[in-house]
């Protein structure tokens, strides 16, 4: 008789588990409750009218159909990885939307959410982790950098531009996305320094959701990461990461001020990551159920869409049409993954450099060669 033995996780002992956690952490900026009450901040108020609302609304739910429907491609074999936001959608779009169109935004591989507000469409994302280049956007255009998947490495990035803008005298602001595990990173540190001491017009935006991979916070600082801002001379602010409303009024005061001449914040937008770090991750090695499920309730769709109904500013008509936009975003979005073309195999000689050199072309030569030399030449 087989006996069925009942699942239990396991969380790996670590050195330093038995440290003391986080002293009590500080209050949040928040204008809209987990329950989906609006409420007041005396530092941050949001004039905002209901058809924004309603956008708002919008951007978050068809960038969690985006997050989902790349997932499960991944998990079908069409994708080689996937970085999932799942849990970060308010952090990403109020960021995103705080921006005004002549800002630059640089990101990790993860802000999917902000590509969305900058207007660059899923697919060019896909492509990317589908392996058919190295992202297909226009980061000009689109005031939206490439991915930068070394950690920290878009900050001096995001530095360098910005002290590029402020000797250009441009009226623009730059916003430089990290995660918590990231200000561990020896690049951050240094762009902050930068631009501290050049009172660069640059945001850095840090999404804390609890866990670089698998390392939680209490093993990241033992202090809140904002609080690190006042060591390099420069305000930090916490706030709700998954209040779409707080996110977007304390990233555009941020901004606003980098483009006034006052330099750099730090924000930390403290969220988590419901989803794992990668599809190549298994949260559950390092953290439990009950951690997620608590999480679940503070959800920034279900925040937002509580708000909308309970206060008239969208009805149910509204959020079919939303409901129907997601599935045909999906639609688009497995269409046009699966009919992705893959590059010529010489492709990869194309653009190292701006010119060609004579060592790229014998190794561009040689590997055509090595290709003919088997049946049909094009493997």
């Amino acid at each position: 008789m087989s006996v069925l033995h009942q699942a239990t996780e396991v969380v790996d002992p670590v050195p330093g588990a038995g440290a003391p956690h986080l002293p009590q952490q500080p209050d949040l900026v928040q204008l809209l409750t987990p329950e989906g009450e609006r409420v007041e901040h005396p530092d941050y108020s949001l004039d905002i009218s209901d058809e924004e609302l309603r956008g708002l609304y919008r951007d978050l739910a068809l960038v969690r159909r985006w997050d989902v429907e790349a997932t499960a491609l991944q998990r079908q074999g069409e994708l080689g990885i996937w970085a999932s936001l799942l849990g970060q959608e308010a952090a990403q779009v109020g960021a995103g939307r705080a921006m005004q169109p002549d800002d630059m935004a640089f990101p990790t591989y993860r802000e999917h959410g902000v590509a969305w507000t900058r207007g660059v469409d899923p697919l060019d994302v896909i492509s990317l982790f589908r392996g058919v280049d190295n992202g297909g956007w226009d980061p000009v255009a689109t005031g939206f950098n490439l991915y930068t998947v070394v950690i920290g490495a878009q900050c001096l990035h995001a530095t360098g531009y910005a002290m590029g803008v402020q000797r250009d005298s441009a009226e623009s602001a730059v916003l430089a996305f990290l995660g918590d595990g990231a200000t561990s990173q020896g690049e951050v540190n240094e762009a902050m320094i930068f631009a501290a001491s050049f009172s660069a017009p640059v945001v850095f935006f840090c999404q804390n959701n609890q866990y670089a991979i698998s390392v939680p916070l209490e093993r990241q600082t033992r202090i809140p990461l904002f609080q690190r801002a006042a060591g390099f001379g420069f305000p930090g602010v916490r706030v709700d990461g998954n209040d779409v409303l707080a996110v977007l009024a304390v990233t555009r005061a941020a901004l606003q001020a980098a483009r006034d001449g006052q330099g750099p914040t730090f924000i930390e937008a403290f969220t988590y990551r419901m989803g794992a770090h990668t599809t190549s991750d298994d949260p559950t090695r390092y953290r439990l159920a009950s951690e997620l499920e608590e999480w679940k309730l503070r959800d920034p769709i279900a925040r937002l869409k509580a708000y909308l109904s309970r206060s008239g500013i969208a009805d149910a008509a509204f959020f079919d049409s939303v409901d129907a936009e997601e599935t045909e975003l999906a639609a688009r979005i497995r269409t046009g993954t699966v009919e992705m073309a893959d590059p010529p195999a010489t492709s990869m000689f194309d653009n190292v450099y701006a010119e060609q050199t004579p060592t790229l072309a014998a190794q561009r030569a040689e590997f055509v060669a090595y290709q003919a030399g088997f049946e049909g030449g094009d493997h």
